[in-house]
């Protein structure tokens, strides 16, 4: 494993242990060189599962992606790492659940959506804003109207 802050190519695990899912091995790393210690997680590599983009394109899906644009969505928001990964894990969970080969970006997305509205207004709503394409302020406001609706029934009972 190479460190991330110095490059150096020798490490020794500090901690290691199944993340809350079960889905991966979390390990914390220290650099021998330079001391420093950083996270690593391993996966276990499953089938090789295709995302069929908006123009029928077809990639390989790769959480890496999913999770940029979680963090690009909470950025500056009380939303920590470990939340944001969460979403990716149980996004990926429930697509590969469904053993389809083949999923498209509009349920991933979907899906996204779903659990970001329970973790941050905000972060749902860019999300949202990039994902559904508003393409006029209408759009946006029909949007934020409906999460105002449900805070309002909140705040009732």
């Amino acid at each position: 494993m190479k460190c991330p802050f110095c490059g150096f190519k020798e490490d020794k695990v500090v901690d290691s242990r199944a993340t809350a899912e079960e889905s991966a091995v979390r390990r914390r790393r220290e650099c021998l060189k330079c001391g420093k210690r950083f996270t690593t997680y391993e996966y276990i590599e499953e089938n090789s599962l295709l995302v069929i983009k908006k123009d029928g394109r077809r990639q390989a899906f790769d959480r890496k992606k999913i999770l940029a644009g979680i963090i690009r969505a909470c950025e500056k928001r009380p939303v920590s790492v470990e939340k944001m990964e969460d979403v990716v894990t149980q996004v990926e969970r429930l697509i590969q659940k469904k053993n389809d080969r083949e999923v498209p970006a509009s349920k991933i997305g979907e899906l996204v959506m779903e659990r970001l509205k329970f973790i941050d207004d905000v972060a749902y709503v860019r999300f949202a804003s990039v994902y559904r394409q508003f393409k006029d302020v209408g759009q946006f406001m029909v949007e934020l109207k409906d999460i105002l609706d449900k805070d309002k029934k909140k705040k009732r009972t």
